[in-house]
């Protein structure tokens, strides 16, 4: 009798649904904004201030009052940018003024030096300007009070120079999820380590710790744990102390030393254990002490695109990203493909544009142990169950994993 697995085929869907409703939100805490690249907003943010805070100068020019119909005015002194002087316009005067400067008392508008000409201590205005002339008024970039971004937003360049804006020195933040990631297997050496006879070099270790760290965790690789109950078991439970998540890559099939899930059961709850996905069929997930583990198969492109599918979402969740998803799309196959007809295949692409349409090139062979058919991937074809076979110039959906180039 052909040896058959416990843990029944669950979709894609079911798999994700069941680990979002097993992945918390982490805790709020306070960073500075030096700290704060990728960070995903806790609470919405107002503005505290108006920008500018005063009248400002839009130019360099003179401060002038726009009824007066002098040609000819005396300078009074110069307004620059941060200080602030005891100058006030009245008719038949000007100041000197730059970019940035608060309006001196008295002026209505300001006009731009090319449109003047300095005479010593006086100028000649070429040209009359309306009130309000080159005057950003109080708040016209941001009023106080104003909604400025929304709790969920993941904080990129500009938004942490919007809080700068309004003097803000820290933003609320959720906290990024510690998250242990652990390799098993008896056959694996580390980088740079002379390889015995039968032995590999890990890689999911390193591959899967950038992993987390794009997605905005905080990575902490633990080493690797040898084909023993006893050993898994205890370098699990090691890293559950610290940690809010854990990765583990290998010992998840139905081999003889595939030993993971029957640990997980002993120590917690498997809330599936296969998956029906090329590659990546045998990822598990369970909770240990209400916290998730994800048992990612050993093959370094089915932990990877299990990465993808799984656990990236569950870790943006986790630190408060309502907008995970990544963005799909329906491309033109550039050439024929050969495709699982039983199970949903994410096959490895490049995107391209050409006229006018979105095309995918495969990356080449698409075994699990092949990471070069990640390299240069932008996209995960979502090749569905059907006749295994797809023509050049069919449409499919792909999963955009980095922006397409021109």
């Amino acid at each position: 009798m052909p040896v058959s697995s416990p843990y029944r085929l669950v979709d894609i869907d079911h798999a994700l649904h069941t680990i979002l409703a097993h992945s918390p939100l982490l805790p709020v805490e306070s960073v500075s904004l030096a700290a704060a690249l990728g960070r995903v907003l806790a609470a919405d943010v107002a503005a505290p201030v108006n920008v500018p805070p005063f009248p400002a100068a839009a130019k360099d020019g003179y401060a002038v009052i726009a009824a007066d119909t002098s040609r000819r005015r005396q300078v009074l002194g110069e307004q620059m940018a941060g200080r602030v002087g005891d100058l006030t316009v009245v008719p038949g005067a000007a100041v000197q003024i730059t970019t940035g400067a608060a309006i001196p008392p008295g002026a209505d508008a300001v006009i731009m030096v090319e449109q003047t000409t300095p005479q010593g201590d006086w100028v000649e205005i070429e040209s009359a300007v309306a009130a309000g002339n080159e005057i950003r008024p109080v708040g016209e970039d941001i009023a106080a009070g104003e909604a400025l971004l929304p709790a969920g937003a993941t904080l990129g360049p500009a938004e942490i120079g919007l809080l700068a804006a309004v003097g803000l020195a820290q933003a609320p933040v959720y906290r990024r999820p510690r998250v242990a990631i652990l390799s098993t297997g008896d056959e694996l050496r580390e980088p740079g380590e002379a390889l015995l006879p039968g032995q590999i070099y890990d890689s999911n270790r390193f591959s899967l710790a950038a992993a987390v760290a794009q997605a905005g965790g905080a990575p902490a690789p633990v080493g690797i744990a040898i084909d023993s109950s006893a050993a898994l078991g205890q370098a699990l439970l090691a890293a559950l102390a610290d940690h809010d998540a854990l990765l583990t890559s290998g010992g998840v099939s139905m081999g003889k030393l595939d030993l993971l899930k029957p640990i997980l059961e002993a120590h917690g709850q498997v809330h599936f254990g296969r998956v029906m996905m090329k590659p990546g069929k045998p990822v598990t997930f369970a909770t240990v002490q209400g916290k998730p583990i994800f048992a990612l198969p050993g093959f370094p492109v089915s932990a990877l695109v299990s990465f993808e599918l799984f656990v990236r979402p569950a870790l943006r969740q986790m630190q408060g990203d309502r907008g995970w998803r990544r963005p799909r799309l329906q491309v033109t196959l550039a050439h024929d493909l050969e495709h699982d007809a039983h199970r949903t295949e994410y096959q490895r692409a490049a995107i391209y544009v050409e006229a006018g349409r979105f095309l995918a090139r495969s990356t080449g062979h698409q075994g699990s142990g092949r990471l070069l058919s990640m390299v240069g991937a932008n996209a995960l074809l979502e090749l569905p169950p059907g006749s295994g076979h797809l023509s050049a110039g069919s449409v499919v959906s792909a999963l955009l994993l980095q922006a397409i180039g021109d």
